[in-house]
């Protein structure tokens, strides 16, 4: 059963000021420490960092970095007595090598090795928005994290740790000079950011880290950062317990993960780990913590820092990570794969394909996945992974970029046949994260109607949102691209909405009888449309009725009244283009699964 508390942390950002944290934990999950903010609705967000500020939440979003704000995932705690049961905040192939004869180092010696001075500290103010109040944004509160240098002068960190970035500062370490940094590429469902300083002087006498191979069970790992405890680099050791797929608490993702038991605290999120041979194996972001367990830290490995680079020296942009697009289901059972028939002990039965997927147009529920790239997939969902190891059969469409594509072999009504399909990201109907930062919205007669998503949600605290609109959150996929969940969130009280005032998180599904598809379409309907009345039907056959000629009259007072800048965001403005919504039924609300792992209650069903 999930904990929420509230406690009162200094902060090393000033010896004399006092930083109120806020913590939630599940007995069993990630953590991450992120810091309390300025609004008085005490609501764990979607999303967590690792600065020095964090907070812990739940499994379903790790992240961490010494000082982030929100969310639920993993992240090193404060130092206090408390500070053990706190995580850090808000995922093979063939790795960089390099050449360590100049970096190698020995365990007593590594206070003077010269790697360490790759290693930075990060100093990031956060403005969020408020989805609540879209038109602005929250106070902001200011954060510390680790990162290191990398060749071309960039540097590598977690994404959690420069979240709603308004200004990212670096340190070297033993100089004073803090030098202005630019967030060239966020990747939110890895946790990893890229950075890079102008300054030349910056980059003077360091020598860069490369990314070394992807390390073995039991080897020695270091994990370097400035978390709390002080202002100087810090130094922690121990050794690889754990490979395989993880959660992501930032990203809601799931990609491989390197568990080590070396000590990580908030502030340590974005600092390298390395091997005894001065490798750069990975970048530390959060942390597990229960009554049952201890020590449990995560390192993003080197093959998904690659990838990550790799995606954008392509894209000359961060594309993410593709998926398949389907609910699979083990097949340990032999009734069921002989019902199935299925001759030999492999394979996962297909339950649920995305409508947005290119799965959607090739695979069926009932068929079953016996393999990918010619790699077989086991009964438990499992692929070879190593020498006597077997990883998640995720693993395998993780080291795919988007676009590319695989070949599947499948078993459809006891017929074996191969297909191909194009790999992509995943639409999600209520995103877990909002692109750009500030969600968008649209004020019709102090109607004020954004699109639903996870962090509206978790700062509206779910007892807030109707059982059905929930539902439809955890459980429906998009039938479309840019399709979206409407919603009216509050009514600015006037005149012209007597009636209507106590309305708030409701989806409104018409609009003078036309289905609305997303916020946009809304926009677009509303402006074009010649009715005398402006009719929005919402979810439980609840109708708005307004006066076109009175919305229009009426819009400049309430805007002026609540001292709000425009009436819709800026995105909202363009020219709207119509969203084919394709072929899918839309009869059904929701499915019969949860859209996410994370909501899903046994490991026998699994997105990929």
């Amino acid at each position: 059963m999930a904990v929420a508390a509230l406690s009162t942390f200094t902060s090393p950002l000033s010896s004399s000021s006092t930083v109120k944290f806020r913590y939630s934990f599940d007995s069993n999950s990630l953590f991450f420490l992120k810091p309390l903010h300025c609004h008085c609705k005490f609501t764990p967000s979607n999303h967590s960092y690792n600065h020095r500020q964090e907070v812990v939440g739940k499994k379903k979003k790790p992240r961490e970095c010494k000082d982030e704000r929100s969310g639920k995932g993993n992240v090193a705690g404060p130092q206090t007595a408390a500070y053990k049961s706190f995580g850090i905040s808000k995922k093979d192939k063939e790795s960089l090598k390099f050449d360590s004869k100049d970096q190698q180092v020995e365990p007593n010696n590594i206070q003077d090795s010269a790697f360490l001075n790759a290693v930075v500290k990060v100093y990031c103010t956060h403005t969020a928005p408020d989805y609540s109040l879209p038109w602005q944004k929250q106070r902001q509160y200011a954060s510390t994290g680790s990162a290191f240098m990398i060749e071309g002068r960039k540097l590598i960190t977690n994404a959690h740790c420069v979240e709603h970035d308004t200004q990212v500062k670096v340190k070297r370490r033993g100089d004073d000079t803090k030098y202005v940094a630019k967030v060239l590429a966020r990747g939110v469902d890895c946790d990893i950011a890229l950075l890079s300083v102008e300054s030349d002087e910056f980059w003077e006498d360091v020598e860069p880290l490369r990314l070394g191979r992807l390390p073995h069970l039991q080897d020695s790992v270091t994990v370097v950062g400035y978390p709390l405890g002080g202002d100087t680099i810090s130094v922690t050791k121990g050794v690889v317990s754990r490979i395989e797929v993880t959660s992501y608490a930032h990203g809601s993702s799931d990609l491989l993960g390197i568990q080590i038991d070396a000590a990580i605290n908030p502030g340590n999120s974005g600092g390298p780990a390395f091997n005894d041979q001065g490798e750069c194996i990975g970048v530390a972001f959060q942390v597990y913590r229960s009554e049952e367990a201890e020590n449990i830290g995560y390192v993003i490995p080197s093959t998904v820092v690659s990838h990550f680079l790799t995606d954008y020296e392509k894209n000359g942009r961060y594309t993410g990570f593709p998926c398949l697009g389907v609910l699979i289901q083990k097949l340990e059972n032999p009734a069921l794969r002989a019902c199935l028939k299925v001759q030999s002990n492999e394979g996962v039965l297909i339950r649920r394909v995305e409508p947005t997927s290119d799965a959607n147009n090739v695979l069926k529920e009932g068929d079953v996945i016996v393999s990918f790239d010619d790699v077989r997939v086991g009964c438990e969902g499992t692929v070879p992974f190593r020498s006597n190891e077997r990883i998640a059969f995720h693993f395998l469409i993780s080291q795919k970029f988007a676009g590319d594509t695989a070949e599947l072999g499948i078993i459809r009504a006891g017929q074996f046949m191969k297909t191909k399909i194009v790999l992509n990201p995943r639409v999600h109907l209520v995103p877990f994260h909002i692109d750009g930062g500030q969600p968008s919205y649209l004020i019709i007669a102090g109607l004020v109607f954004t699109p639903l998503s996870e962090p509206l949600i978790e700062e509206e605290c779910e007892d807030n949102w109707g059982l059905k609109l929930l539902a439809k959150a955890r459980y429906s996929l998009a039938r479309f691209k840019g399709e979206q969940l409407v919603i009216l969130s509050q009514v600015l009280a006037n005149e012209v909405n007597i009636g209507y005032e106590d309305m708030g998180n409701q989806q409104v599904l018409k609009f003078n009888g036309i289905r609305i598809k997303n916020i946009h379409h809304l926009a677009h309907l509303v402006d074009s449309c010649k009715d005398k009345y402006l009719c929005f039907e919402f979810e439980d056959s609840y109708v708005a009725v307004l006066d076109r000629e009175a919305v229009a009259a009426a819009s400049s007072s309430i805007l002026t009244d609540y001292g709000i800048p425009s009436e819709r965001s800026s995105d909202l403005s363009k020219p709207y283009i119509d969203t084919p919504e394709g072929d899918q039924p839309s009869g059904k609300e929701y499915g019969d699964s949860p859209v996410s792992n994370y909501e899903i209650g046994f490991d026998g069903l699994l997105w990929s």
